[in-house]
C-alpha cells in the first residue's frame, strides 16, 4: 500500500514551501537588479549565445520527464534532511514515540474503564435501592387507603411517584455510561492488539530499513528515478510513513474519546443523578459520527448492544487481553505489499 500523503502536507514538504518561496521571491529581486546587466550582456553575441545555452538548459530540464523526476528526487531529499535537523522525520522513529504514547494511554484508558465501573456499580445499587423504596411506599400507600388514612396515602403515593423519576433519570444515565464502558473497553482490546502489531512491525522493520539502506545508495536511488523505476528504498519508507500516519490518526481519535469521557464522567452527580448537558452532547455527537478508525464496523453493534435491554452488560467481565496465535495476521502488513 503506498503512501497517499502529499509531499507538501508533510513537514519536509512545509519546510520545501517555504524554501521555495524564498528561491521565488529571491530569484524574482535578483532578476529585476540585474536585468540592465543581462541586457548588457545580450547586445554581444558571445555572452547572449552563453546565455540561451543556459535558457536552453533550463527548458530542457523542464521537459524533459528523467531529468525532471531527478531534480524533485534532490530538491525532496535536501528538504528532508535539512528537516529532519530540527523535526523527527524517521518513520521508525515516529513509530516508536507512538509505542510510547499508547502505552501511556492505555494505562489512562485501564484507570478510565476502573473508575467507569465503580461508578456504575454504585448507580445500580441506587437504582435497586429506589425500586425497593418504591415498592415499599406504595405498599405503605395502600394500606393507608384501606385504613382511610388519605394523607398517609397521598405522602407515600408521591413519594412513590418522585421515586419513579428519580430512577427514570438514573436509568437514562446508566445507559449512557454503558455506552462510554462498552466503547472504551472495546478500544483498549483493538488498541492493546495495535500496540503489539506496531511492535512487532518496528522490531522486523528496523532492521530491513537498515539493509535497504545499506544496499541502495543516494546514487542508485536517483540512477531509479531517472529510468524510471521503483525505488526500493523510497517505497519502503513510504509504507512506514502510511503506517505511521495511521496510527496517528487512531491514537488522536483514542484520546479525543479519552478526554470526552472524562469530561461526561467528572459532570455526573451520582447522588442527584444528574449530569451536564454538554458531556451528553459531546456523547450524542460521536455516535452520530461515522466509522470509527479504532472500532471500524464494531462502532455501531456496540452502539445497538448498549440499546438492547435483553443484552445485559457483565461489568465483572475482565478486558480481553489480545492472545498471539502461530498465524496472527499483522494488520500493517498489508501497507507493504
Amino acid at each position: 500500500m503506498a503512501d497517499k500523503t502529499s509531499f507538501w502536507k508533510r513537514p519536509e514538504g512545509k519546510t520545501g514551501a517555504l524554501v521555495l518561496a524564498g528561491v521565488v521571491i529571491g530569484g524574482g529581486i535578483l532578476l529585476i537588479n540585474a536585468l540592465p546587466v543581462l541586457v548588457a550582456l545580450a547586445s554581444n553575441t558571445l555572452y547572449l549565445a552563453g546565455m540561451l545555452l543556459v535558457l536552453g538548459a533550463i527548458i530542457y530540464m523542464v521537459l524533459d520527464p528523467r531529468m525532471r523526476n531527478l531534480v524533485w528526487y534532490m530538491y525532496k531529499s535536501a528538504m528532508r534532511w535539512i528537516t529532519g535537523i530540527f523535526v523527527q522525520i524517521d518513520p521508525i522513529g515516529i513509530l516508536k514515540s507512538y509505542v510510547d504514547d499508547l502505552k501511556d494511554n492505555l494505562r489512562k484508558m485501564n484507570r478510565q474503564i476502573s473508575q467507569l465501573r465503580g461508578q456504575m456499580h454504585k448507580l445500580q445499587e441506587m437504582i435497586l435501592n429506589n425500586k425497593k423504596e418504591i415498592k415499599n411506599n406504595l405498599n405503605l400507600a395502600s394500606q393507608a387507603k384501606q385504613k382511610n388514612k388519605q394523607s398517609v396515602m397521598i405522602l407515600k403515593s408521591r413519594k412513590a411517584g418522585r421515586l419513579k423519576e428519580s430512577n427514570m433519570k438514573l436509568e437514562d444515565l446508566y445507559k449512557k455510561m454503558e455506552i462510554l464502558y462498552r466503547v472504551l473497553r472495546k478500544m483498549y482490546e483493538n488498541s492493546e492488539i495495535m500496540l503489539e502489531d506496531i511492535q512487532d512491525q518496528v522490531m522486523v522493520k528496523e532492521q530491513e530499513r537498515k539493509a535497504i539502506h545499506a544496499s541502495s545508495s543516494a546514487m542508485k536511488s536517483a540512477m531509479n528515478v531517472i529510468n524510471g523505476n521503483a525505488d526500493k528504498r523510497a517505497m519502503f519508507d513510504q509504507a512506514l510513513e502510511a503506517i505511521a500516519d495511521d496510527v496517528s490518526s487512531k491514537v488522536g481519535e483514542m484520546e479525543r474519546f479519552m478526554e470526552m469521557s472524562e469530561n461526561f464522567m467528572s459532570s455526573v452527580d451520582l447522588q442527584n443523578g444528574v449530569f451536564e448537558e454538554e458531556g451528553l452532547k459531546m456523547l450524542e455527537k460521536w455516535e452520530q459520527e461515522g466509522v470509527s478508525l479504532l472500532l471500524g464496523d464494531k462502532k455501531e453493534e456496540l452502539l445497538l448492544e448498549a440499546a438492547d435491554d435483553e443484552n445485559v452488560l457483565d461489568l465483572n467481565q475482565p478486558i480481553k487481553k489480545p492472545v498471539r496465535v502461530g498465524n496472527h495476521s499483522n494488520q500493517y502488513d498489508s501497507f507493504f505489499e
